[in-house]
């Protein structure tokens, strides 16, 4: 699996987890010099409290395209350490 925006591979793995529809990428497929920290966080009930980073190509940014849970609930332990992506970031095979 990908994740692209604006050309570029934001993280690659072909050992994603799969939960609700979103493919979580582990963390040592990313390549981290288009993530910058983001301070938001949202709540999941069964996952857990996320975290978010921003994704930056070429100067454009989309804040707050990726995702992860920084310490999991134990019904969603199988994605610590994993990022999953939104808002125009493209994930396919």
């Amino acid at each position: 699996m990908k994740a692209i925006w604006k050309d570029q591979i934001l993280a690659q793995s072909d050992d994603t987890v799969m939960v609700e529809g979103n493919h979580y990428f582990p963390a040592d497929s990313l390549d981290m010099r288009y993530f910058k920290d983001s301070d938001t966080t949202s709540v999941c009930p069964w996952k857990g409290t996320a975290s978010y980073k921003s994704v930056m190509v070429d100067g454009a940014i989309n804040k707050d395209a990726a995702w992860y849970y920084p310490t999991p609930k134990e019904a969603a332990s199988e994605i610590a350490g994993h990022y999953a992506f939104w808002k125009d970031v493209e994930v396919s095979a």
